[in-house]
C-alpha cells in the first residue's frame, strides 16, 4: 500500500500561517542537527591547517627573517592564492551539497490554514497537525488525534522490533524518527528539533558517520604515504644540504621546497570536488544522490534489480476486463454490464481507498465512475481496514451501512482470494486457469471477495471473515515506450537487468517478453527463492532474470545471493516492503514520485521522475567521474615526479647549481596544477564508448600496478627532459638565472602537453582537441598568461630570478618538453592499432 489521501475531517484546521511563524520564533525550527557548513571560521581553520599553507607560512617567515622581503611578500601572495583556490573549490562543493540536501530532505503533510500542505520537515513547528501514512517517518514528537489501524516501529528509541499499535487517544505519543509501518494518523506536534526525545537520546540519524568508500580509503592511504615521503625527503635534503654548506637557513628553504613538491594536496581537493559536483550534475538527469560518495560507486553496478509496475511499465493503469466467475466482460466506454459484473466492479471499488494514490486503485475508480456515472462509490465511511499484507498480499475495507450488517470488501492476489473463499477444487482450478490466461496476456490480475459482518469486534486477521468470491479484474499496464531501449542500453554497458515483482509469474514473463528482457523464459517465485539453499540460490540468480510473486524476505535473499557471487547490485523500490532490500543493495534506488519516505531514506539514489532511463544516465555519469578522477590523479602523480627530481637530483649528485628552484617556483607550479586537476579534468566529457565497456569491479584498486608504473614512467620522461636542459645549460657555462629560466620553462611546457595528452588514455590529442571543455582552455590560458608575464615583464622576471631568453632557446625548451611528453601519443597509437588487430 502506498500513500493514501487523508479522511476529510472539517473539525481539524491546523495552524494558520501567522501562528506557524509565531511558533517557529518561540520554539525554534525542527532541526535535530544542523549540517556543518564549510564556511566562516570552520573554513578558515581548515585552510590554515592545510600542510601546503603551513609550509608556505614557514618559508615566507624564513625569507622575512633573512631580510629577503620581496620573496616573503611573494610567498604571502601565494598563500592567499592557494587558500583562495581551496576556498573557491570548498564553497563550490558546499553549495552543490547544500542544494542536494535541500532536494533530498524529507517532506511532511501538515494542515495550514485549513488545507493539507506539503512542507519540508524542517518547517514543521509546535502545534502543527501532521498527516502521516504508511512508510513515513514521524517528523517530530506529538500526540495522536486520529488513527486508522495505526502501528509504529519505535526501535530507534526503544530497541524493540515489534511495532506498537496506536489508538485515538490524547495519551498516545508519537516520537521523531519512529516509523509508521501501517495505517494512517493525524498527530499534533508538541516538540521539535532539539527538544524531541530523539535528540535528547543523541540518536540523530544525521550524527551517524558515513562509512568511507573503498576508493576514498585507497586515495587517503596514497596521500598519507606521499605525506610521509615528503617529510622524509624534507629531512634528507635539509640534512644533506646542511652537511655540505653549513647554512641552516638555505638548507631549510631547500628542504621546504622538496616537501612542497612531494605533497599531493591537490588530490583530496580533487576528490571532494569531483564527488560533490558529480552529484550536482546528476540532478540534471533526474537523479538525486543522498551522499556524494555514492557517485563513484554507481559506475560499478553490474546488476540492476528493478520493479515492474511504474518502473518498466507505465505509471497509469486501465481496468480492461471483469470476470464474474462465469463470464469475461471487456470494458468499453459505452458498454452495458451485467448485474454480476457490476457487483465485481463495486466490490473492487469498495476495497480501494476513498481518494486513492495508487495507480491501480485510480484505474478502478475511473472505471467505476464511468460505469455507474457516480462521483464517489463510498456512501459510508470506512470504519475499519486491514492494510496490504500477507503472502501473497491482500487488503480489506469494512464499511458501515444504515441497516443490516457491515459490508466487507477485499482485493488481492488471486491465489490468496481463492484460498480465503474456500472454493471447491474444480471452481478454484477454473478461476486460477482464467487468471493465468489473463496474466499471460500481460494483464495485472486481482481477485475480488466480499463478506458481511455483524459482530462487535473484528477478526485479528483479514482472512478470518466469511468470504465469498466475487470475481477477477484485469488491469492493463503496458511497458513504457523507452523500456526496451533502456534495457538494451544496460546490456550494452555490461549490466544485467533483473525484474523483481509481486505480480504473477505469467504477467511478469509477458512484460519481460515485451521489453526484450534477456532470459525471460526462466523464472523463480518468492516461495521458490525461499526454498532454495544459499548455494543453490547463488547458482540460480546468475541465470534467472525474472522473479515473480516476490515478498520482502525473498527480495532480500536475492540481493544477498547476488552480492555473494561478486555482483555490484543496484535495487529499485518504492514501498515500505522494499526497505530491507534497498538497504542491502550496494546502490539502493528509490522512486521519487510514488516512493514512500521509508524507501527514499533507505536508498542512496532517488529517481525523481520514476524513470529507469535516469539510472542509465547516472551510471554513465558515475563512470565519467571515476574515469576523470583517475586521469586527474594520474596527472598529479606524473607531474610531481619531475618537480621532485629537479630539486633532489642536483643536490644528491653534487651539481653546480643545487638551489635551482625555491618555494616561489614550486608554488607557481602548484597554482598551475591544482586548478587543472580539480577544475579542468572534472569538466572533461566522457569517452564515446564509455557505456559500451564492462563495469569495473568495486574491489579493484584505483591504479593497477601497470597503470601506476605508466604514470611514473610519464613523470620520469618529463624529468629526463627537464634535467636534460638543466644539465646542458649548466655545462655550457650559463648563469644560475639562465639555467633556472630554461629548466622552469621546459617543466611548465611539459605540464601543458601532459594536460592535453592526459585527456584520454586511447584517443589521440588531435581527437581530444575537438572535445568541448571551456574550463580546460581557461586553465591553460591562465597558465600561459602567467608564464608569459614572468618571462617578459622585467619586474616579474626579477622577482622570479629569471633571465631573458632568445628565440632559439625558447624553441629548444619547446622541443625538449615535447620530447618528454610526445612519446605518449606514440604509445596510444600502438594501443589503438593493437586493439584493431584483435
Amino acid at each position: 500500500m502506498r500513500h493514501k489521501s487523508p479522511p476529510k475531517d472539517h473539525s481539524l484546521t491546523g495552524l494558520s500561517t501567522v501562528q506557524a511563524e509565531t511558533a517557529r520564533n518561540k520554539f525554534g525550527s525542527n532541526q535535530l542537527t544542523k549540517p556543518e557548513s564549510q564556511t566562516g571560521w570552520r573554513l578558515l581553520v581548515e585552510v590554515v591547517s592545510e600542510p601546503m599553507f603551513i609550509l608556505l607560512a614557514i618559508a615566507g617567515t624564513l625569507y622575512v627573517l633573512l631580510g629577503q622581503w620581496q620573496e616573503g611578500i611573494i610567498l604571502g601572495i601565494a598563500m592567499c592564492l592557494v587558500s583562495g583556490i581551496s576556498v573557491f573549490q570548498t564553497i563550490r562543493s558546499d553549495r552543490a551539497l547544500l542544494a542536494l540536501r535541500q532536494l533530498t530532505q524529507p517532506m511532511a503533510s501538515v494542515l495550514r490554514d485549513g488545507k493539507l500542505t506539503t512542507i519540508a520537515v524542517e518547517q514543521v513547528v509546535v502545534g502543527d497537525t501532521v498527516w502521516l501514512t504508511e512508510g513515513q517517518t514521524v517528523p517530530a514528537d506529538g500526540l495522536l488525534i486520529q488513527a486508522n489501524d495505526c502501528a509504529v516501529d519505535e526501535a530507534i528509541l526503544t530497541g524493540e522490533s515489534v511495532p506498537v499499535s496506536k489508538l485515538t487517544s490524547d495519551t498516545d505519543q508519537f516520537f521523531a524518527g519512529t516509523l509508521l509501518v501501517s495505517g494512517s494518523a493525524y498527530v499534533r506536534i508538541t516538540a521539535v528539533g532539539g527538544t524531541t526525545e530523539l535528540d535528547k537520546l543523541g540518536r540523530s540519524l544525521q550524527a551517524i558517520k558515513v562509512e568511507k568508500t573503498p576508493l576514498q580509503l585507497q586515495i587517503n592511504q596514497f596521500v598519507r604515504r606521499m605525506a610521509v615521503a615528503g617529510f622524509g625527503a624534507f629531512a634528507l635534503v635539509w640534512g644533506v644540504n646542511f652537511a655540505h654548506s653549513g647554512n641552516w637557513a638555505t638548507s631549510l628553504l631547500l628542504g621546504l621546497t622538496i616537501a612542497m613538491s612531494v605533497l599531493p594536496e591537490e588530490i583530496p581537493v580533487a576528490f571532494s570536488s569531483f564527488m560533490a559536483l558529480g552529484a550536482a550534475r546528476m540532478i540534471r538527469f533526474g537523479v538525486l544522490t543522498k551522499q556524494p560518495q555514492t557517485v563513484e560507486s554507481v559506475g560499478s553496478a553490474t546488476v540492476i534489480c528493478t520493479d515492474k509496475t511504474g518502473t518498466i511499465t507505465q505509471e497509469g493503469m486501465t481496468l480492461a476486463k471483469l470476470y464474474d466467475g462465469n463470464t469475461m466482460t471487456e470494458l468499453s466506454l459505452n458498454q452495458f454490464l451485467t448485474s454480476s459484473a457490476r457487483t465485481v466492479l463495486s466490490y473492487a471499488r469498495w476495497a480501494s481507498e476513498s481518494e486513492p494514490f495508487d495507480s491501480m486503485e485510480r484505474a478502478i475508480v475511473v472505471a467505476y465512475q464511468r460505469v455507474f456515472n457516480a462521483k464517489d462509490a463510498i456512501l459510508r465511511p470506512i470504519i475499519h481496514e486491514y492494510p496490504l499484507g500477507g503472502t501473497p498480499p491482500m487488503m480489506t475495507h469494512v464499511y458501515s451501512l444504515d441497516t443490516g450488517p457491515e459490508r466487507v470488501a477485499g482485493k488481492g492476489a488471486v491465489e490468496r482470494i481463492v484460498r480465503i473463499c474456500h472454493l471447491s477444487e474444480s471452481d478454484a482450478a477454473r478461476i486460477l486457469l482464467e487468471a493465468n490466461e489473463l496474466a499471460k496476456q500481460g494483464y495485472r490480475v486481482l481477485g475480488i471477495a466480499g463478506s458481511d459482518w455483524a459482530g462487535d469486534t473484528y477478526p485479528t486477521d483479514q482472512d478470518d471473515f466469511k468470504w465469498s468470491f466475487k470475481g477477477l479484474i484485469a488491469l492493463e499496464n503496458p511497458p513504457k515506450p523507452n523500456a526496451k531501449k533502456v534495457i538494451r542500453q544496460f546490456g550494452q554497458a555490461g549490466i544485467t537487468v533483473k525484474m523483481i515483482t509481486g505480480d504473477s509469474p505469467e504477467t511478469a514473463q509477458a512484460i519481460a517478453r515485451q521489453v526484450a528482457l534477456p532470459s525471460n523464459d526462466r523464472l523463480l517465485t518468492g516461495d521458490q527463492v525461499m526454498a532454495l539453499s544459499d548455494v543453490d540460490l547463488q547458482q540460480e540468480v546468475a541465470s534467472v532474470n525474472v522473479f515473480a510473486r516476490m515478498f520482502p524476505e525473498a527480495k532480500l535473499r536475492v540481493i544477498r545471493a547476488l552480492k555473494a557471487v561478486g555482483e555490484v547490485v543496484a535495487m529499485t523500490g518504492d514501498g515500505v516492503n522494499d526497505g530491507p532490500a534497498l538497504k542491502a543493495a550496494h546502490i539502493g534506488v528509490a522512486m521519487g514520485k510514488r516512493g514512500t519516505e521509508l524507501a527514499r531514506q533507505a536508498a542512496s539514489l532517488v529517481l525523481v521522475n520514476d524513470d529507469l532511463s535516469g539510472m542509465v544516465d547516472a551510471i554513465a555519469q558515475g563512470r565519467r567521474i571515476y574515469q576523470n578522477l583517475k586521469r586527474a590523479i594520474g596527472y598529479i602523480v606524473s607531474i610531481h615526479i619531475p618537480i621532485i627530481l629537479t630539486v633532489a637530483i642536483p643536490l644528491l649528485f653534487g651539481w653546480r647549481y643545487i638551489n635551482l628552484f625555491s618555494p616561489i617556483h614550486v608554488i607557481f607550479l602548484e597554482l598551475v596544477m591544482g586548478p587543472t586537476c580539480s577544475i579542468a579534468f572534472e569538466n572533461e566529457p566522457a569517452e564515446g564508448d564509455l557505456m559500451k565497456q564492462p563495469p569495473r569491479p568495486l574491489s579493484d584498486t584505483f591504479f593497477t600496478g601497470g597503470e601506476l608504473s605508466f604514470r611514473v614512467l610519464q613523470g620520469l620522461a618529463i624529468a629526463l627532459a627537464t634535467l636534460g636542459i638543466y644539465y646542458q645549460m649548466m655545462k655550457e657555462g650559463n648563469t644560475l638565472e639562465h639555467v633556472r629560466t630554461m629548466t622552469f620553462l621546459t617543466l611548465v611546457l611539459s605540464n601543458i602537453w601532459l594536460t592535453l595528452v592526459s585527456r584520454s588514455d586511447r584517443a589521440s590529442v588531435l581527437t581530444t582537441l575537438r572535445r568541448p571543455n571551456r574550463l580546460l582552455w581557461l586553465m591553460l590560458g591562465l597558465t600561459i598568461g602567467m608564464l608569459t608575464a614572468i618571462l617578459w615583464l622585467p619586474d616579474a622576471r626579477h622577482l622570479a630570478q629569471f633571465d631573458r631568453l632568445a628565440v632559439n632557446e625558447l624553441g629548444r625548451c619547446v622541443w625538449m618538453s615535447l620530447a618528454g611528453v610526445g612519446w605518449i601519443e606514440g604509445y596510444k597509437l600502438w594501443k589503438r592499432q593493437r586493439s584493431n588487430v584483435r
